[in-house]
């Protein structure tokens, strides 16, 4: 009976031993699948935004219909051919616009670039320039002037290149080139 109760102990031993090694495993693989599981969720989150940006608002909501009504191959076949991608990244990109809906949002407008004096804006006040010499006074008043490109136009006038200032305070009011010039005139001290 000794000779039997080693090898079932060296048995019993090696069987607790796998058994703990095949729970230590399982809890490591749900782990890492939990992990994996919640960025793809955020990948799959992204995608959805950035393929529903890649629609037109008409697009868009022709799209959602399509999914909507279980037609999933009607709806690869709109975005493969409204966004130019290719037909595993349609694929992808309608499943996750199902799986996370978007709202429709219109593209951006780019800012504005200001440019010194291309496109005058208006702003909600008038502003008044005075300019005089002696016993002649000018006045322009514009909403289309503030105190940064009023000093432009006279840093223009003072050194010299009157043209230029004369058109760019043509472009900021409603008063002619003749009268912008007898204004920037007054200017020249």
């Amino acid at each position: 009976m000794e000779s039997l109760l080693i090898p079932v102990l060296i048995l019993l031993l090696t069987g607790i031993a796998v058994l703990l090694a095949l729970r230590a495993f399982n809890r490591r693989t749900k782990s890492v699948a939990a992990a994996n599981s919640s960025n793809q969720r955020v990948d799959q989150a992204e995608l959805a935004r950035t393929a529903a940006a890649k629609l037109t608002e008409e697009e868009h909501r022709r799209l959602y219909a399509l999914i909507a009504q279980g037609q999933a191959m009607a709806a690869i076949k709109l975005y493969y051919e409204a966004s130019g991608v290719g037909l595993r990244a349609a694929k992808d990109a309608v499943s996750a616009l199902a799986a996370y809906p978007q709202p429709f949002q219109p593209p951006a407008a780019p800012a504005p670039e200001h440019d010194d004096d291309d496109v005058p804006e208006r702003f909600p006040y008038r502003y008044r320039a005075i300019a005089s010499k002696g016993d002649v006074t000018r006045e322009v008043s514009s909403n289309m002037l503030n105190d940064e490109i009023y000093g432009r136009i006279r840093t223009l006038a003072k050194s010299g290149d009157t043209e230029a200032a004369a058109m760019a305070l043509t472009r900021h009011s409603d008063i002619s080139i003749k009268q912008a010039r007898e204004f920037i005139a007054l200017l020249d001290d």
